[in-house]
């Protein structure tokens, strides 16, 4: 098959969406099927060749960064260069993996050329909505007839976590749905640069260390990690809280650890390198998270591989993978996160490799990602009638009220909104 995936993000962008793209493409690509990516342009990313080079099979579209998301960025140009494209390509189905303007995009391509549309909705956007214009544009309310609207015409959606499926039948999205946890793909034989990191970061080698490892966002509740410290700092007078990543919420997080007296105990490391992150969780005697809004959290697999111990609010996948306290533990309240995490600072036999660990793996492995999406792709087309199809070089009246909802105030340039809005046909030189 020839498979197109949509995003409006992806690397050098770092995201769970850019990951789970990535090794879906490769898992499909492993399967023998092409694999084309169609995503937006990065200033960091120098524009290759389409079919040539390092990003052969990556078709990058003019771009700014969105509102609320400084590093996400939404083009405003390209649709018909999309079609154009698509139809050279030849694909046998779209897969978007976002709902802005690479999602439209992969709309308008499986309407005219005629074939299924699959989304998978990684994003639980009520958690988000104070992104966007200080929640001015859309409030949490307004979620769900924006959500339900761009689905009302897909062939399948995938939902990673059974949380976001019983969030999108809440919603009342009616098309076949399936739940396919994102898979994850380790390097073998990862080199443990652990010991070398303390000693860059000025943590000694038996300094028990709390680690917290993503976004540095208002909706990960960072502060109440930083709330529970002076606890866990009365039975470990050297513990220590690394933050690793970088987010919009830093600036406030670290006057809030300055405000408690907590800076020496508080390390903000900024953005971590993706070579860098499975030594950040061997260094690390727990990985910790107070968040609530996870979908599904990649980062507690990556702990997982890492044979560290997790504390975590409860949400229904995390659930289903602690198994056992050798995975993980959740909690419901910091009273218990101070237990917790004390539990695990106290005991190193918690670091062990174990069984457990190992099955826990292979549930979310990236094989089995790869399959259970083939075997959904062979599902949905199975059941796809071309003649139900209308084609069209224009946006359906659905499209056209999910884009002036959703992205018709925003502060972008007039054109930029011209082009979002009327998805009006390109001249020549504006491919």
């Amino acid at each position: 098959m020839n498979i197109g995936l949509f995003t409006d993000t992806y690397f050098p962008q770092i995201s769970g969406v850019s990951t789970s793209t990535q090794i879906l493409a490769r898992q499909l690509e492993a399967q023998g099927h092409n694999v084309y990516i169609f995503t937006t342009t990065d200033p960091k990313v120098k524009r290759s060749q389409y079919g040539h080079g390092r990003e052969k099979n990556i078709y990058r579209f003019s771009s700014i960064p969105y509102t609320g998301f400084k590093d996400r960025r939404i083009a405003f140009r390209g649709f018909f260069e999309g079609i154009d494209i698509a139809k050279t390509l030849r694909l046998d189905l779209v897969h978007t993996q976002t709902e802005f303007s690479l999602g439209l995009m992969g709309k308008i391509i499986a309407r005219e050329l005629k074939i299924p549309i699959v989304h998978t909705y990684h994003t639980m956007y009520q958690d988000y909505t104070h992104y966007v214009m200080n929640g001015r544009l859309i409030k949490a309310g307004g979620v769900e007839v924006i959500v339900r609207v761009y689905l009302k015409s897909v062939n399948g959606v995938i939902a990673p976590s059974q949380r976001v499926y019983d969030t999108l039948r809440g919603y009342g999205v009616d098309a076949p749905m399936q739940i396919i946890p994102t898979g994850v793909s380790f390097a073998k034989n990862q080199v443990d640069h652990s010991a070398e990191l303390r000693k860059s970061l000025k943590i000694r080698p038996k300094q028990p260390v709390i680690l917290s490892l993503g976004r540095v966002a208002f909706e990960k509740n960072l502060e109440e990690l930083i709330n529970v410290l002076p606890d866990i700092i009365s039975d470990f007078h050297n513990a220590v809280l690394v933050i690793a990543g970088d987010g919009p919420a830093r600036e406030e997080l670290e006057d809030h650890a300055k405000a408690l007296g907590l800076s020496k105990y508080v390390k903000f490391v900024g953005m971590v390198k993706h070579c860098d992150v499975y030594s950040y969780y061997r260094m690390a005697d727990v990985f910790a998270s107070s968040s609530t809004s996870e979908s599904q959290g990649l980062t507690f697999i990556e702990a997982v591989n890492a044979n560290r111990p997790f504390v975590a609010m409860p949400n229904p996948y995390l659930i289903q993978i602690t198994k056992s306290k050798l995975i993980g533990t959740i909690v419901n309240n910091n009273e218990e996160m101070v237990e917790a995490l004390e539990m695990y600072l106290s005991d190193p036999s918690y670091k062990k490799e174990n069984p457990d660990r190992d099955l826990a793996l292979k549930e979310v492995s990236a094989e089995k990602f790869g399959h259970d999406v083939l075997a959904f792709y062979e599902e949905v087309i199975r059941d796809f009638h071309p003649s139900h199809v209308k084609s069209s070089d224009e946006p359906t009246d659905d499209e056209i009220s999910y884009a002036r909802q959703l992205l018709g105030r925003l502060p972008l340039p007039k054109v930029a909104k011209r082009r979002i809005l009327k998805v009006k046909k390109e001249a020549p030189e504006d491919k």
